[in-house]
């Protein structure tokens, strides 16, 4: 399976989370940017409404790459105390990177949400969307900071992920749905034929159309 787009690859992955459709309780949020032409037609699909979740790793000062914790919308810090107990980081070197990390994030959440507050997940089930997952840091990151804000339920759902990654006990998540876990998988761009960049105004574009559906529907129904 090698999807076309983005956009196929959301209406597939729709298919697999059909018991969620039409149900009140559920949100469908989108890891930026490739996450959210997937999940824009997850939601759509579903009836549910979209929004994005944001995560921003906390690197190691000189060892970037290293992850000592990740920051989330919503203002959620989750630490890796392994890292930071092995490496002794000081906690005002934590909060200085938490700070410049805080501040990348809150440009993105103005770039992409403008003046609507942030979601509301406490007892929500939501349904987590990435356009692939590879080695799943970011996701598992994601998920740790959603947990601390007490939806119900938190489901993972991507068109593509290596077959190791597709696990709900390691992604510390209620369920994980993997349209397809191909091997070998070598990364998550192979499964695409067009895996361009997802822009920052198409981003915008999505959400404000699926807001304005919604609604349309609010309305609708009244």
């Amino acid at each position: 399976m090698i999807y076309r787009d983005r956009i196929e690859a959301g209406k597939r992955l729709a298919e697999k989370l059909t018991e969620y459709a039409n149900r009140a309780d559920v949100l469908v949020l989108a890891l930026p940017r490739g996450g959210v032409p997937v999940a824009f037609e997850v939601a759509r699909a579903l009836h549910a409404p979209l929004d994005i979740f944001l995560v921003r790793k906390l690197g190691v000062p000189g060892h970037p790459e290293l992850a000592m914790g990740a920051i989330a919308t919503g203002g959620v810090r989750v630490l890796n105390d392994d890292v930071v107990n092995y490496l002794d980081v000081p906690g005002e070197v934590i909060d200085a990177v938490a700070a410049s990390e805080q501040r990348e994030l809150e440009r993105r959440e103005r770039l992409y949400r403008g003046t609507r507050p942030a979601p509301d997940v406490k007892g929500k089930t939501v349904i987590l969307v990435d356009d692939g997952l590879a080695t799943g840091s970011t996701m598992r990151a994601a998920a740790a900071a959603l947990r601390q804000q007490k939806p119900t339920r938190i489901v993972v759902a991507v068109p593509v992920s290596a077959v190791q990654t597709c696990d709900e006990y390691r992604m510390g998540v209620d369920e994980i749905i993997c349209a397809v876990t191909p091997e070998p998988f070598h990364a998550v761009g192979l499964w695409y034929k067009d895996f361009s960049q997802t822009t920052d105004e198409e981003v915008r574009h999505l959400l404000e159309l699926s807001t304005s559906g919604q609604a349309n529907a609010a309305s609708n129904d009244k």
